[in-house]
């Protein structure tokens, strides 16, 4: 890892652990939790909060110059004009309230708009991936990669279904049938930031997505490009953040991702 960056990396470890602490005993008590619906298909929960609170807690507690863009608390101010966390401290809220043990906890740090440190947490699993720009990616400690170059008929690719705006289910559908001919398969599991940690550690070999956030992806992006991956925008536009949609692969097949979601 980068040695800069290690003493941030080291914060948001800390912060990302005690938070899935928090979650996986929420996880253990879903009954109990309280609910609201922010929008159609789009929930926040008691352990949403308490899960931000105490991230930014700790971030706040090492780093007290830096602000933060957070999902549930918006933009907090910080004295260093450079740096900015970005938080989404439960990542996968559907299968979490459902009672699917599959969400993450996802901290990246930026600068000037570009994720140099990542951290993407899966409580359920016990895997914590980790970056930082220009030091690798790791996986619970070890260095990860993304997939080896394949025929197009034996790649795996994830993706992410509408979920804002259920007029978007017909679009998807149609840019659906590309991928479906050409892939091995098609995964849809719900949370984006382990989607992107995925296609790091060389499980899909690439993964796309229209109508993101910041948080969704902040520290996927740099898992993947550590790990020797690469990440446009799903029409194949470059940007540091915010992306409004996502498209990560392993490099080899990233031109033929784009000419199939596309649809050619």
């Amino acid at each position: 890892m980068s040695g800069s960056l290690r003493p941030y990396l080291d914060t948001m470890i800390r912060a990302a652990e005690a938070a899935g602490e928090g979650l996986t005993e929420s996880f253990s008590r879903l009954g109990s939790l309280a609910v609201d619906k922010k929008k159609p298909s789009d929930f926040v929960s008691s352990a949403d909060l308490e899960a931000e609170k105490t991230i930014f807690g700790i971030l706040r507690g090492d780093w007290p110059e830096i602000g933060a863009l957070l999902e549930e608390g918006g933009v907090v101010e910080g004295e260093d004009p450079d740096h900015q966390w970005v938080v989404d401290p439960l990542d996968g809220t559907t299968n979490f309230l459902h009672g699917i043990p599959h969400y993450s906890v996802s901290i990246a740090l930026t600068r000037q708009g570009r994720p140099v440190a990542g951290v993407v947490l899966n409580p359920a699993a016990g895997e914590l991936y980790c970056a930082t720009e220009g030091g690798g990616a790791t996986l619970n400690g070890e260095p990860i990669a993304v997939s080896a170059d394949a025929p197009l008929e034996e790649l795996v690719f994830g993706t992410g279904l509408p979920f804002r705006d259920k007029r978007g289910h017909e679009a998807f559908a149609r840019e659906l049938i590309a991928p479906m001919k050409a892939l091995a398969g098609i995964r849809r599991f719900g949370s984006a930031a382990l989607d992107l940690a995925f296609v790091a550690c060389g499980r899909f070999d690439a993964f796309w997505e229209h109508d993101l956030n910041q948080w969704d992806v902040g520290a996927g992006i740099l898992l993947v490009r550590e790990a020797g991956g690469e990440v446009t925008e799903a029409d194949g536009k470059t940007a540091d953040l915010p992306y409004r949609s996502i498209l990560a692969t392993n490099g080899g097949c990233h031109r033929q991702a784009l000419e199939l979601i596309a649809g050619r």
